[in-house]
């Protein structure tokens, strides 16, 4: 018994970790490193990691657990109404568009269709965001009861380039801002070569089940863009929130 909780804890620290290697796992973990290296070969061998490549060896969570997320959650169905949105989306940018859902106090990554442009954006699927420092955050948390706000300002708001909010009440005001606006922008708050700009999709409560993003390397990206796309984005979001109160079963 004591072996499978060892696994279930090691996915769950991959997956908020990945990629990382078996030596940075164990020190997080506080395990022996012996002990970890088999779980991450257990996990392997039944198709819930992967090698990332390269050396040390680098492990990510395959989309079997998403699979299996989705299903726990309804996922699917929010997949299947929100894919032909993003498919619109991609085609009227040639950007990067994700698909993300609120999930235990975190933004998780559930689908991403991807440019033709060879400087692209690339994140797995599974990546979980940081809600404050990242677009599809910010805009969830925008759309989101001012108790759910505060309780994340509570948590600690990590700093992860120059430019992350990190102050409680620039956050406040930047919600403000995100709820005006109709969308939220991320310049470079999470990654530095990462900037983007998303919106919430209501669910029937009116409260936010997922966001939808577009996504550009920061050197490409300009105001004007970002204004462009911020509009483009919050008109996908609003058909994706039509859809779901519409019958899919989800929110």
């Amino acid at each position: 018994m004591k072996n499978v909780l060892n696994a279930l804890a090691v996915l769950e620290e991959v997956a908020a970790r990945q990629p990382i290697g078996v030596a940075e796992l164990a020190r997080a973990m506080d395990l022996p490193k012996s002990s970890v290296q088999r779980a991450l070969l257990t996990l392997h061998e039944a198709g819930w990691l992967r090698p990332t490549g390269g050396a040390p060896t680098r492990w990510a969570i395959t989309t079997k657990a998403l699979h299996v997320g989705r299903h726990a959650t309804g996922e699917l169905g929010l997949r299947d109404v929100a894919v032909p949105v993003m498919e619109e989306l991609r085609r009227q940018t040639d950007e990067t568009v994700h698909l993300a859902v609120p999930e235990g106090g975190n933004v998780v990554l559930i689908e991403r269709l991807e440019t033709s442009q060879p400087v692209r954006i690339i994140l797995p699927l599974g990546q979980i965001l940081p809600v404050h420092a990242s677009a599809n955050g910010k805009a969830l948390l925008a759309a989101s009861p001012a108790e759910v706000v505060e309780r994340r300002i509570a948590d600690g708001l990590a700093s992860y380039t120059g430019t992350t909010i990190i102050d409680p009440a620039r956050l406040r005001a930047e919600l403000a801002r995100i709820r005006e606006l109709g969308y939220a922008t991320n310049g470079g708050e999470w990654r530095a070569d990462v900037s983007a700009v998303a919106a919430a999709v209501l669910g029937e409560s009116g409260l936010p089940v997922a966001s939808v993003s577009i996504n550009v390397p920061t050197s490409r990206t300009t105001e004007e863009l970002r204004a462009v796309h911020g509009s483009l984005v919050a008109e996908a979001a609003k058909r994706i929130g039509a859809e779901v109160r519409r019958g899919s079963g989800v929110g």
